[in-house]
């Protein structure tokens, strides 16, 4: 299958066509073209085009009314505008639209060149989200947990494994890596998933809350105890009990579970008859066992007792390509009717390089926030928390950064991100912002405006 990009010309000069071609074909292109933007807009309609470049003066339909069809009949596409100096306004308008870039004339090689690698790059990320957006739409064998890399498939493989069986399951992992989501997928392919799936945070309750949480209690097992109450061991009776943060309880409280892992055995507290129960028990810690153990943080006996079958699950800055689906995953799940539905190749790129301390769960909140300040129907790398845009500055001024794209878009990528750290340092003070850069108050406020930096917003929401 071929792959490289279908790419349309769009000029009512024949010369200025053939010109681009030419230079297209020595940089391993191939292209169409045509000579006025009806026949463009059909020709995009009839078959799949990559990205176009078309010229914004022609009689008839002109570039910017194509542009705005084309973005109607393929949301994707890339689309390139040629400009003379006279018409650069236009140009800028022509991206505020929805254009990918603008290639002002008279052109050289290098120029095109450049351009047109930019586009063709993101062309391929855009088709990549489309085909993300594609997979979450699919059916999801394993639910919630969402991703495609080989760590994650190792996961998927231990539960498809494990689920059937009745043994006590260990999983280890950092905060918010998904093990509770894991725990309920193992019950829902167990034949115990008729029956409830219970968890319990162990690590939010004090000691004697939790015993009674539980274990339940009996009538005047203390102080409030008016009437006897059942525990979650009762409760989830021929079903699964999920206990997270199981380091987080005392040695008492781990003898008493041990039992019920060895015995199948339980006493209420307060009460003095064992009762038994058939449960399944999944635990969760993000500590290293082993070392609690050392330190005489957590028994032996019931170390040993759990880790009969572990299954750990990898950090998400392990698994940078399931970045983009869970991204889309999250869009979709608080898109609500904002109308934002796509996210700029440029910020996936920016959630790849990040870490990600807080692992799946710092990425939900992520893409919750970058919503509520999206504005358009696109997701951009300026929607996100201020982390990103510090790193993203770092990397745009960066001499690789500056060396791949044309002067002009670089200087306008530069100024956005500047102006924008300027303003948050000055809590959004236009003022002290102008002074912090030493431009006139006015001269700022035409870029604030020309970026659309929201600072009235921003200053809303401190």
């Amino acid at each position: 299958m071929d792959s490289s990009p279908k790419i349309l010309i769009v000029d009512d000069q024949v010369n200025t066509c053939k010109s681009l071609q030419a230079i297209l074909k020595k940089s391993g292109y191939s292209s169409d073209f045509t000579l006025n933007g009806a026949e463009a807009l059909k020709r995009v309609q009839e078959g799949r085009y990559d990205i176009v470049i078309s010229d914004i003066r022609m009689p008839g339909m002109d570039g910017m009314q194509l542009l705005e069809e084309l973005k109607k009949a393929q949301p994707s596409l890339v689309v390139i505008m040629i400009t003379g100096y006279a018409t650069i306004k236009s140009a800028v308008e022509a991206i505020q639209k929805g254009a990918y870039d603008y290639l002002p004339k008279p052109f050289t090689p290098d120029e095109v060149r450049v351009i047109l690698e930019r586009a063709v790059e993101h062309s391929r990320l855009q088709a990549e989200n489309i085909l993300l957006r594609r997979q979450l739409q699919a059916n999801r064998p394993f639910g919630n947990i969402i991703g495609n890399s080989p760590a994650l498939q190792r996961v998927f493989e231990m539960i498809t494994k494990v689920a059937d069986t009745d043994s006590t399951i260990l999983l280890t992992g950092e905060t918010g890596t998904g093990k509770e989501l894991v725990a309920r997928a193992i019950h829902d392919r167990s034949r115990r998933r008729e029956k409830l799936f219970l968890p319990l945070n162990c690590g939010s309750l004090a000691e004697g809350v939790l015993e009674s949480e539980l274990f339940g209690h009996v009538k005047g097992a203390f102080t409030g105890a008016v009437t006897a109450r059942k525990g979650l061991i009762e409760a989830a009776d021929g079903g699964t009990l999920f206990l997270d943060e199981i380091t987080e309880t005392s040695s008492p409280f781990q003898v008493k579970l041990l039992r019920v892992l060895q015995e199948g055995e339980f006493m209420r507290v307060g009460d003095t008859h064992p009762l038994r129960v058939n449960i399944r028990i999944i635990a969760a810690t993000n500590r290293d066992l082993e070392e609690a153990v050392e330190q005489r943080e957590f028994r032996q006996d019931l170390y040993y007792r759990l880790k009969g079958i572990s299954i750990h699950l990898p950090p998400l800055r392990d698994r940078p390509d399931d970045i983009p689906l869970l991204a889309y995953h999250f869009l979709a799940k608080y898109r609500g009717d904002r109308k934002a539905e796509r996210i700029d190749p440029r910020a996936i790129k920016a959630l790849q390089a990040y870490k990600w301390p807080g692992n799946v769960r710092e990425l939900e909140h992520v893409i919750e926030y970058a919503l509520s300040m999206a504005e358009g129907d696109t997701i951009t790398i300026t929607d996100l928390p201020e982390e990103f845009l510090s790193r993203e500055a770092d990397r745009v001024s960066s001499q690789e950064s500056w060396a791949a794209a044309p002067f002009s878009k670089a200087k306008e990528e530069f100024e956005k991100i500047y102006i924008t750290r300027i303003l948050k340092e000055s809590n959004w003070n236009i003022s002290e912002a102008s002074r912090k850069a030493q431009m006139f108050r006015q001269n700022l406020q035409q870029k604030i405006r020309k970026y659309g930096i929201k600072v009235e917003e921003e200053k809303e929401g401190k």
